[in-house]
């Protein structure tokens, strides 16, 4: 007779473990404790084997049935049904340490030799500061998109709108390579790919060239009242139309006196290659002024609290707003303003200015970025800059091209 659930519910322990068939080898085990474990018995080979199905209530009479009938349909198959729910179970807990940091922190490793050791401690920073903490312990084929997609927008809620773009980036990278390895099947990133939408394009605030002689008259006249570094960084990054971040890592080994040039290294450029940048006499006037500053120091912009840490990065942009540029100019902004005065102003074509910005972009022509391209205009264009500033500063006359246009550089 086939049991029922009231049959399983009410069956009592005895003395010795006894046996409640339901048929097809499927019976009821209830032990001298009480326990009740549903058994399998089937033969393989000619030999008499017994699988464990679980206990009941925990799994009901019903799905105990279904365990059997597919036990049946793996022997029909050829299938050992305990040697298949051993290797699942195997699978199972291989699975479960195959979790996403395991995996992310393979693959880093895997790519830190094609990276610069600035990239690669940025990914890693970027995985165990936003990624580890959420996904990190999940295995990897246990996460699921909206569980991508909610970390990304928990990222881009606090205006991280690049980063939140970045970590799906990361994501489908690592996913792909637990592919390559065995340890998925779907990369569940690289249907993400367009659903984090980049922040709106926000253009630095950059003063025009017409109010460039009001700025440097208030420069000037803040000048008594700023440190006196920070009033040098504000001459340097003016005359040198590099980035803040380029800047304040500068080292005095990265100055070339006789050659009259700053080399910026590859690891603190946007586009991690080398830069140079042509020093006109009044950026080796403010070099001397700092070398003075800070006699000993490696770094060129120290930190005023530990020398061996760089002044801020938000130092220009509020000596700035104590100027009352606040939302009119930036440390960024001086870059737009030298490119725009560069060819207004001084009659350069656009690509000699451009290519002193290092302005080159990933995936066009400039990807083959030559440092030393248009270097002789580039070497004149920084001296013409810096004697246009003296001159507006001086008196406001209206500057000419210090040489006439030619094809090769003007």
């Amino acid at each position: 007779m086939k049991l029922n659930d009231k049959m399983c519910r009410n069956a009592r322990p005895e003395a010795k473990a006894r046996k409640l068939a339901d048929g097809g080898g499927l019976y009821l085990e209830v032990t001298p404790r009480g326990t009740k474990l549903w058994r399998l018995k089937y033969r393989y080979l000619g030999r008499e084997k017994k699988l464990s199905l679980g206990s009941y209530p925990t799994i009901t009479l019903a799905d105990a049935r279904k365990a059997r009938d597919a036990a049946k349909k793996a022997l029909a198959a050829g299938h050992d049904p305990s040697a298949q729910k051993k290797a699942e179970k195997r699978e199972r807990a291989q699975e479960a340490t195959n979790t996403f940091e395991v995996i992310a922190r393979e693959w880093h490793t895997m790519k830190t030799p094609e990276w610069s050791a600035v990239n690669a401690k940025t990914v890693l920073d970027r995985l165990e500061r936003d990624v580890f903490p959420a996904l990190g312990a999940v295995p990897i084929k246990a996460i699921t998109h909206t569980m991508l997609l909610d970390l990304a927008n928990g990222v881009k809620a606090r205006g991280a709108h690049e980063l939140a773009k970045r970590i799906i980036q990361m994501a489908r990278h690592i996913f792909q390579y637990a592919i390559i390895t065995g340890r998925a099947e779907v990369n569940i990133a690289a249907d993400l790919k367009g659903l984090i939408k980049p922040q709106p394009t926000r253009h630095f605030a950059a003063i025009e060239t017409a109010d460039l002689p009001a700025f440097l008259a208030d420069l000037d006249a803040a000048r008594a009242g700023m440190q006196r570094q920070t009033y040098l960084a504000l001459r340097f990054m003016m005359l040198t139309f590099v980035r803040t971040g380029e800047m304040i890592g500068a080292r005095w080994e990265e100055i070339d006196w006789e050659a009259r040039q700053w080399i910026v290294p590859a690891m603190r450029m946007k586009m991690s290659k080398e830069h140079i940048v042509p020093l006109s006499c009044q950026a080796l006037e403010v070099l001397h002024d700092l070398r003075a500053l800070h006699d000993n120091a490696t770094l060129v912009f120290p930190s005023r609290t530990n020398p061996k840490a760089t002044m801020s990065n938000n130092t220009i942009l509020m000596a700035l707003e104590r100027m009352g540029y606040r939302g009119r100019m930036t440390g960024h902004g001086f870059r737009a303003l030298a490119m725009s005065a560069a060819m207004e102003k001084l009659g350069y074509r656009h690509e000699v200015p451009d290519a002193q910005l290092a302005h080159a972009k990933r995936g066009d022509v400039a990807r083959a970025y030559d440092r030393a391209k248009f270097l002789p205009e580039r070497v004149r264009l920084m001296q013409d800059w810096a004697d246009y500033l003296d001159t507006i500063a001086v008196g406001g006359a209206t500057v000419v091209p210090l040489r006439p246009l030619s094809a090769t550089g003007r």
